[in-house]
């Protein structure tokens, strides 16, 4: 395990893996920050995602593998699992290109979801993971972990699909969000960059960074 990580625990007692890289700390300042442009936004959460990558895949299991150099023949290694990246649309769009960075021979599966806040449920807009999974493990990414049900609702259907292995890895949560979709998924492997201590009645993150997705794409509501 990296020295740049700290592993946390909920009431319940389950584990959940906080990144504690000095970088990664200075560029979210600067994601939180509302003055932070759409195109500096995706930049710094590109730049972010990046640490995470890093952090999520520390423990990938290795095969060997014979190759040729230039001089000789001799043993090297590829990673062992056939892995899945599954972005939740649409922030988590913002996540994937420094996922296949770092693992350009996954597979990408996009899950559409949203929660309704009149209903506090989440909402499946988009899915199109075909018969039978093939995956050894699925990464889902999302940059804001809040109440935790959309990120429940994409694990489930993961689950129903065939995949054994699943980490779920977001830039900020909220300490709620961590508990509920780890009471629900004690299984899952849980990487963040930062936790905040409150959810506002709506369910949004306090202090937080605003609507990932929003400021993204700057379709942030006027007036």
């Amino acid at each position: 395990m990296s020295s740049n990580v700290s592993v946390n625990q909920t009431p319940s007692g389950q584990s959940y893996t906080v990144c504690k890289h000095p970088v990664l700390k200075a560029l979210l300042t600067r994601l939180r920050d509302s003055n932070t442009s759409p195109s500096s936004f995706r930049a710094l959460l590109n730049d972010s995602s990046r640490i995470l990558a890093y952090e999520a895949t520390t423990d990938l299991e290795l095969q060997t593998a014979k190759i040729q150099t230039v001089h000789s023949e001799c043993d090297g290694a590829v990673l062992k699992d056939n892995i899945g990246i599954v972005p939740i649309m649409r922030a988590g769009l913002g996540m994937e290109e420094a996922f296949l960075a770092m693992l350009p021979d996954a597979e990408v599966w996009h899950l559409g979801l949203y929660r309704d806040s009149k209903t506090d449920r989440a909402i499946e807009y988009y899915n199109k993971l075909p018969q039978g999974c093939g995956l050894d493990l699925a990464i889902v990414i999302d940059p804001m972990l809040a109440t935790g049900k959309t990120a429940i609702a994409a694990v489930d259907i993961l689950k129903e699909w065939g995949v054994r292995r699943i980490k779920f890895v977001s830039l900020l949560a909220a300490q709620q969000g961590i508990i509920n979709l780890l009471d629900a998924h004690p299984d899952l492997a849980l990487y963040v960059g930062d936790v905040d201590a409150t959810l506002s009645p709506e369910g949004l993150i306090i202090p937080g960074l605003g609507d990932a997705g929003d400021r993204q794409f700057k379709t942030q509501r006027r007036g």
